[in-house]
């Protein structure tokens, strides 16, 4: 008897897209509840308990983001965001409202599920002692003792270096934006200062980075955010 896989919401008003959905997800062995509306999804979300919401901004009776944020206030269930609505500031408001990931329309069955895995293997660590260290390819970070290595050599980091990194490494595979970034690294007195994270990233690629100039660890993602590769 085969475990039944994650049980994932749906939240799309195009019966295409849901269809489209609902064949790629169900062949890969997760569990599907679909809502058509806001309010179908709030119904749902409580109701069902889902591990993993995937959602479009574009809904009939409201604004994906403002959903996002309604959720927010009682639930930590990954959200991923699937939009045909591809500009920088709507990625940035879906994420600054508490959204994990954002994937714009069209988009692959490859990268839907690799982005899924992602969310919810964070999720799953939610809850668990914080990990002591962090391997990512050569490079190993060291949280408690705040050492940085690569391939084997100490990478000298200053505090703000070591913070910036250690924030994105503990979130692997996720998308943060700058003002995630900026409150998180530098307090929200600052969480309008981009130029800070820019500057403080710019560094870090150049002692972690075989190639600072084609960054293949700290992704960015133009105008929203940066991205740390979890392998």
């Amino acid at each position: 008897m085969t475990e039944a896989g994650p049980l994932v919401l749906i939240v799309e008003d195009e019966p295409p897209m849901r269809r489209f959905l609902r064949a790629s997800l169900g062949s890969h062995g997760f569990r599907l509840v679909e809502a058509g509306s806001a309010r179908e999804a709030t119904a749902a979300a409580t109701s069902h308990n889902p591990e993993l919401i995937l959602l479009d901004l574009g809904l009939p009776d409201g604004d994906g983001v403002e959903l996002t944020r309604r959720l927010r206030e009682w639930s930590r269930v990954p959200i991923i965001v699937l939009s045909a609505r591809g500009d920088e500031s709507d990625k940035v408001q879906a994420l600054d409202a508490g959204a994990d990931d954002y994937l714009t329309k069209p988009f692959g069955v490859n990268e839907l599920l690799a982005r899924m895995r992602v969310a919810l293997r964070h999720a799953a660590e939610v809850g668990r002692p914080a990990e002591a260290a962090i391997s990512i390819g050569a490079l190993h970070i060291d949280l408690a003792r705040r050492v940085v290595t690569r391939a084997g050599e100490e990478v000298r980091l200053t505090p703000i270096e070591f913070r910036l990194l250690a924030l994105l490494a503990r979130n692997a595979g996720r998308m943060l934006t700058h003002r995630q970034i900026l409150q998180e690294v530098w307090g929200p007195g600052r969480a309008d200062e981009t130029h800070y994270v820019r500057v403080y990233m710019a560094s870090l690629r150049r002692k972690i980075e075989d190639d600072p100039a084609r960054p293949r660890l700290l992704v960015t993602e133009p105008g929203v955010g940066y991205r740390l590769r979890d392998s």
